[in-house]
Parts: structure tokens; sequence; C-alpha cells
């Protein structure tokens, strides 16, 4: 189903779905677990027998699946093939700022960098893409982005599907425009970015994904640049969400939409019967709260995304009925609070410079944060480093799908949202972390702040880029 008049999509879902690699890890006698990737050109056939010029992580589009567990140390190594420098940021990761790979981490072509971590945190689906100062649009829409998977022992003890590539799958959506010959439209926009009319999942448009028969779980991510995404079964039957950005939810929670801004992810799990189900995007209607201003922004297109085929005979499984306890923050706790209004492209009247710190917090404290969005157009929230928790959402406690741990939402005109986090571990007073908006054209326009979080007895000594 198309998007808009003009697009070349096929007409019926007859590819198999590209399924990520899992990256190969090398364990040193130090117990480091290794990765290596490459950001090269190439092509991808995005449309059937249509050449398309991409980029990719260890091939032509994408990149394979990182996975590690909590307590893992982990090394990166990745090479710049690339005309052009690019970073490589770990979005959700709880990391050092100085292997962040934010704007201040830039690998110029034909150079490496090797970040090397512990991970820290509870098990959930993260992802990778890059982060270079006003071209993180383009980079990422031409391919260059994949999945981090944290494992953990509590999440391993659950009942949930877990065959990596049989029934539980890596889901990474986006859109993109092609020209007739086939090169990527890079065309921007006034306001929204690049909002494309090929709709593709891990890398293709037109795919369909053969599951066995029972349940299957969709690690779901909005990899596009600006694009909205309402999803739902065709047939309107329930599915049910387990977990956010940052893990677990606290229990299924059951639903028949799920609402995705770029940068968010969310694990669904489905059961797959004995008759093919279509995945698609629905119409916001007033839920992204834009009026007269909806069309433009794309959240009133709807389309199908990817055909889900049974094989086999399903086998009745309930789904666990608490998955995770989670232990909530007390804004009576938080040692500061900050608002932060986000217009054009602006944060507080204020354009990202990456020569001007907005601010200093301390490590091992807590702040509330209001996220306020004046604009009459689509704005979410990204804040490096950290997961955090939602409050309230115009004064209201957030739905159970958005009440676990996250590290990205979408801020509605005229609906503030309330953030609680904590920033622990890591401290560092010359390097910082981003907040921003994650519709990425707003981000390169300017739509981007920078902070310190200060160990004990440090001041801040940032480093400025040049």
């Amino acid at each position: 189903m198309a998007v808009r008049a003009g697009s070349q999509p096929t007409s019926s879902f007859d590819r198999p779905l590209p399924v990520p690699p899992l990256a190969r890890a090398v364990t040193d006698d130090a117990g480091v677990r290794h990765f290596t990737l490459t950001a090269a050109t190439g092509t991808t056939q995005i449309l059937p027998g249509v050449a398309t010029p991409t980029w990719g992580y260890n091939g032509t589009i994408l990149g394979p699946t990182l996975r590690a567990r909590r307590g893992d140390r982990v090394a990166v190594h990745l090479a710049n093939q690339l005309p052009e420098a690019t970073t490589i940021h770990w979005h959700g990761m709880h990391l050092p700022a100085r292997f962040d790979g934010g704007p201040h981490q830039p690998i110029e072509s034909a150079t490496t960098w090797d970040p090397e971590w512990t991970v820290l945190q509870p098990a959930a689906t993260l992802w990778y893409h890059p982060h270079p100062h006003g071209r993180t649009q383009k980079h990422v829409y031409r391919g260059l982005a994949g999945l981090f998977i944290v494992d953990d022992d509590q999440t391993d003890a659950l009942d949930l599907p877990a065959r990596y590539g049989v029934d539980d799958i890596p889901l990474l959506i986006q859109d993109k425009r092609l020209r007739s010959d086939g090169t990527l439209d890079e065309s921007d926009s006034e306001s929204v970015g690049l909002l494309g009319d090929v709709i593709v999942t891990n890398g293709i448009h037109g795919a369909f994904l053969t599951l066995p028969g029972g349940r299957a779980r969709l690690r779901v991510l909005n990899g596009s640049t600006a694009r909205m995404y309402n999803l739902g079964l065709a047939d309107d039957r329930e599915f049910h969400l387990v977990a956010s950005d940052g893990g677990v939810l606290q229990r299924p929670v059951p639903a028949t939409r799920v609402a995705l801004s770029p940068g968010e992810r969310v694990e669904l799990v489905v059961d797959v019967t004995d008759a093919p189900l279509m995945l698609r995007s629905f119409p916001f209607g007033d839920r992204a709260g834009l009026g007269a201003e909806a069309r433009g922004f794309g959240v009133l297109d709807s389309f199908d995304i990817l055909e889900l085929r049974p094989s086999g005979v399903p086998a009745p499984r309930q789904l666990p009925t608490a998955l995770a306890t989670i232990d909530r923050l007390d804004p009576s706790s938080a040692v500061q609070r900050r608002h932060f209004e986000l217009q054009w492209f602006e944060i507080n009247d204020a354009r990202m410079s990456t020569s001007r710190i907005d601010f200093s917090t301390t490590r091992e404290t807590i702040e509330v944060w209001t996220i306020e969005n004046t604009d009459d157009r689509p704005h979410n929230f990204h804040v490096h480093d950290v997961q955090f928790q939602i409050l309230d959402i115009d004064r209201r406690p957030p739905p159970a799908e958005l009440a676990g741990w996250k590290d990205t939402v979408y801020v509605p005109p005229g609906r503030p949202v309330r953030l609680i986090m904590r920033f622990a571990d890591y401290g560092d007073p010359t390097l910082p972390y981003m907040y921003h908006c994650h519709m990425l054209f707003h981000e390169d326009r300017g739509m981007m702040g920078q902070f310190l979080v200060l160990g004990p007895g440090q001041s801040p000594q940032p480093v400025s880029m040049t």
C-alpha cells in the first residue's frame, strides 16, 4: 500500500524479510568481548531489481545486531570507509561520555575508533547510529543503523519467545524516497525532514516473514528520521507489549495500537495463527496533537509494513502475568528541576553550539525535567546516557506502555511531559552528553543541547570542537 502519489513500492509482499545477522564477538583473555564494524558505501535493492546507493555497517545497508549481557565488558572497533567523517552513537546505552559517540567523537574518513565499556543496565533492545553534528539525518537515512541487544538473567528466565531470527525478530522500520533512477531523494522540506513514501523493513520494501505457529516477539525500532508510526495488525487483533526502550515492562500490556516516534523501540508479542497477518501503520487521528498540521507530517497516512506468515500448528502458550519489578524514582528526592521548551529548531530559545555547555549536573543525583512543545509541529525528546521514567503527560499519569524505562518520548504540542532520571556511575568534566529532538532534521538544524555530569570535586572544563 503506497503512502503518497508518486511512490514506487511493490503491490505485493513477496520478498523474504532479511534478518540482520548477529555480530561475531571474540572474547580475549581478559574477558572483553570484541566486535568489529566497518562503515562503507554499497548498493541495495530496496525495491526489487532497482540498485540504490546506500551506506551500511558490515554490509550495504543497516548493520549486524550486537549482543551482550549485563556485566560484560565490550569493545567495538569501527573502521570508517565512508567518504566523510561520521560517528557511532550507542542509543539508550549507559556508558562514559567519551565513548557515547556523539558529535565530540568524530571519526574521520579512513580512520578508526575503539570505544570500550562495561554494560551496566538491564536487558533491553537498544540501537546504534551515526551522530555527526549537522549530518545525522542523512547518515541514518542512507542506511547506517543497527540493533544492540542487552540480555540479563532475569529476562532470560521469562517465558518469552527467544530464538533470534526464528520467533524473536529484529524489525527496523524506515521510510525512503526514491528517484526514478533508484537513487535516494535527499531533498529536505522546510520543517519535516526526509519523509519518505517507500516503507522499508530491515532494508527492503515489500517483505514477508515466515514464523512458527504460536507466539512471536517483534523487537521494533522506528529507525526513520522523521516519520511516526501508529502500529497495529490489519484485522485489529490484540497483541501484547512486553518492553519499551529501556527494558521489559512490569507486566504485558494488551493493545491494538502502539505509537512510535523516531528512535523509540518496543517489543511486541503477537499470536500467530493459521492465516497471514499484516503489520500496518494507521492514521494517528488527534493522538499526535497536530490538528490542521497533521497531514504535512505524515501522521494521517496509512500503509502496510510487513506480512506475517505462520507455518506449522500454533502451540497454545500463556504469557507470564508479571515481567519485572520497576522501582519508581521519587520526585521528592530530585535535587534539580529543569524546564525545556521546544520550538522551531531551538530548545529554550537557543540552537545547539558545540562550544556551549548548557548546564552541568552531579553524578549520583536525581533530576526532574519538564519538556514542553510550544510549536505547531511534532517533536520528541531523547536524553543520552540515562533511561528515564515518565511522571506524567499533560498532568496525567502515563499509559501502561509508557510506564517503564524510556530514553526517547514523543512530546505532543501543548502537552507537557515530565521526566525523572538518575545520573549514575560516570562523571566527566570535559566531555558532554546530548539531549535533543530525535526528528533528525530538527536535531541537525539545532534542536539539541549538551550537558556535563560531574563527579565529586569536579568543575566544568569542557573541550570545544573545532
